[in-house]
């Protein structure tokens, strides 16, 4: 009999807020170009406050990547904690909209405000993000349901939930729990700052868990050398090692089996989401036992997708464009 969920994730729910802006401004306002800063509250509101317009949408990595699967059509849930404020309510509503489950309903007992992440987008399309964490960095195992993480064939985890130690308890024991029902559990390592911090959780991650996925930057800060001989450390050590390269190929690799995923230079509109789409792509591939070099292409298509336009969601029909490109 097959799960409630195909695919279920955990990690931090946000509140998108983007805006278009020039590196003048990023410059004036002290924002760091291309990378996620973690805000409190007040540099928070100044930041919404200077933005003349907005669009507003459900974030966070694991959530968009699940949207992404969602718009692929399999059963999805997402764990993750809002305020019952008007920012949590509309953010449960829209991802239920978008076909994902929204598991723990938005909390009128929380004592911070529904997390939001201000984003600025340059003219070339790198993202610069400023996120407020408010309730979802008090996400705590008590918030991982049996009878989610439970009946998931696949658990994706986000490596941003290191950073607290409910976050840890919770993907731990949402791991566990998704393993030990005879699930896959799988991370995103989030970003090379991140992999700085918990480098010692990390490595024994990639050696627990099923797979593992993560830019460059990333497999490089984690084993501290060059990507080949991180890649390779990596393969001996994981199931499955996913790394994608910005600007060159995807490279998969799973015991002595290796594959390559050819990458389309496009001009990006809004990097915002790529990797979160990638790891859609790849997810559904994986999830519908595809071999490598499909995942991989399949998660190459809905990065190239989501860069073509504002926002960090798939705006077309996933499974459409994989047809059109030959794809499952």
């Amino acid at each position: 009999m097959s799960k409630r969920f195909q695919v279920a994730g955990i990690g931090n729910a946000v509140v998108d807020v983007i805006t278009r802006c020039d590196d003048g401004f990023l410059r004036q306002a002290g924002i760091r170009k291309g990378i996620m800063q973690l805000v409190e509250r007040e540099r928070m509101e100044h930041l919404y406050a200077a933005m003349t317009e907005r669009a507003e949408a459900p974030g966070g990595s694991v959530a968009n990547t699940l949207a992404g699967l969602g718009n692929l059509g399999l059963r999805t849930g997402f764990i993750g904690r809002v305020n019952d404020d008007a920012p949590g309510r509309f953010y449960a509503q829209q991802t239920e909209a978008g076909g994902v489950a929204f598991v723990n309903a938005p909390d009128p007992q929380g004592e911070l405000p529904t997390s939001r992440s201000m984003i600025f987008v340059s003219p070339d399309g790198e993202r610069s993000m400023n996120t407020y964490l408010g309730i979802s960095s008090e996400l705590g195992p008590e918030h991982v349901a049996d009878d989610v993480a439970g009946e998931a064939e696949i658990l994706f985890l986000e490596g941003y939930l290191y950073d607290k130690p409910g976050g840890k308890a919770a993907f731990e024991r949402a791991a566990r729990v998704c393993r030990g029902a005879g699930g896959k559990a799988g991370i995103a390592l989030s970003d090379p700052f991140c992999v700085d911090r918990h480098r010692g959780d990390f490595r024994r991650l990639v050696r627990e868990l099923d797979y593992v996925i993560g830019n460059r930057h990333e497999w490089e800060s984690l084993y501290r050398t060059d990507l080949s001989s991180a890649l390779e450390q990596a393969a001996g050590e994981s199931g499955l090692v996913v790394c994608t390269r910005s600007g060159d190929d995807v490279v998969l690799m799973r015991g002595a089996e290796r594959a390559v995923a050819p990458v389309s230079e496009i001009v990006p509109v809004d990097a915002t989401g790529a990797g979160d789409q990638f790891a859609a792509g790849f997810l559904y591939g994986y999830a519908t036992g595809q071999g490598l070099e499909t995942c991989g292409r399949m998660g190459c298509a809905a990065a190239a997708e989501v860069i073509g336009h504002i926002g960090a969601r798939p705006n077309t029909d996933l499974k459409a464009l994989f047809r059109e490109k030959g794809l499952g």
